[in-house]
């Protein structure tokens, strides 16, 4: 099978005949074999019964309903999972995303040998309130990942070659960071398209402001896990054991600057009575514990069933 399709919805009932259409349309002018996956995250409305009912209509459309909703994360993930094509397309159902950028999507991976490409609405039809801190988060997202290239991490439509869905698992939130995770997992081939924005036909987004908040918070536990998940001691450790030397030498400095001054005749007050005491006793208890919060990381990273999971790409005469 050339494509697979995977479309997470949630309320979308009004959108999906014409998404439908429009995608079997540009699949049968390309002569491309496909199929088409609508992730039902929960939706209240009748989508099920119009992906059932297209279904029946087109063989190549195949559906899932979550019974409840759970985000657009586990609804790609379920996706990936029973994706059977060579190329796998991810689009929005909201009509915002064109089909007809899929044959340049596609040969994008097939004769150019990228491993991802993920659009970019280069033109957005969205409110400044929504695109200002959309180019703010993009930038922070391209710091942090080393993925300079890419402009719109948040674009839902991507292309991906088939094994790459296969190696990377999409949880919580992390949708926004599929490139970013791909990347972790080995492939580095990474490619840009500017595609066509359009502007919502049916429906309002399901998508408010707090996603924005959400969204740096899981960069930053994106960036962590990456970088320490597997060696928790390296931060936690080191932390720890700054802040306690630190605070050790401090103490040990306010005990000797009270003997200078016992021994030298000087007036002298009570070391508890100083608070660079407590506040070297705090660096020292805070060092302990960042310490043993590594320690006990590393204990719990070297029971994982995970710790020797490396990602392989080929084998020979194994």
């Amino acid at each position: 099978m050339d494509i697979s399709i995977v479309i997470p919805l949630y309320n979308e009932a009004e959108s999906l005949p014409e998404l439908e259409q429009w995608i079997a349309r540009v699949m049968k002018d390309n002569g491309f074999t496909y199929e088409i996956l609508f992730i039902n995250d929960g939706s209240t409305d009748d989508s099920w019964e119009v992906i059932k009912r297209l279904s029946r209509e087109n063989p190549s459309v195949k559906g899932i309903c979550f019974r409840r909703n759970y985000g657009k994360s586990p609804a790609l993930n379920t996706g990936f999972l029973h994706a059977k094509g060579k190329v796998v397309i991810t689009m929005d159902a909201d009509l915002q995303d064109s089909p007809d950028e899929i044959p340049e999507l596609y040969r994008m991976i097939t004769a150019e040998g990228y491993d991802l490409v993920s659009g970019w609405k280069k033109k957005r039809y969205d409110p400044l309130s929504k695109t200002i801190p959309t180019k703010l988060f993009n930038a922070v997202a391209r710091k942090v990942s080393g993925i300079k290239n890419l402009h719109d991490f948040n674009c839902g439509l991507k292309a991906y070659r088939g094994n790459v869905v296969k190696h990377i698992e999409v949880y919580g939130d992390m949708h926004r960071y599929i490139p970013f995770l791909a990347k972790n997992a080995g492939f580095n081939k990474i490619g840009e398209k500017v595609v066509h924005h359009q502007a919502r036909k049916y429906g309002k987004t399901k998508f408010g402001l707090d996603r924005f908040v959400n969204g740096y918070l899981d960069l930053a536990t994106l960036w962590f896990t990456n970088k320490f998940g597997a060696k928790p001691m390296h931060f936690f450790g080191l932390l720890g054991s700054l802040m306690f030397v630190f605070g050790l030498i401090s103490t040990a400095v306010v005990g000797i600057m009270k003997l200078y001054h016992m021994y030298s005749g000087h007036a002298y007050s009570l070391v508890t009575d100083s608070p660079y005491f407590y506040l070297s006793l705090i660096l020292m208890v805070l060092g302990t514990q960042l310490f043993l919060t590594g320690f006990i990381g590393e204990l719990i990273v070297r029971n994982s069933q995970r710790r020797n999971h490396y990602e392989i790409e080929e084998e020979l005469n194994i």
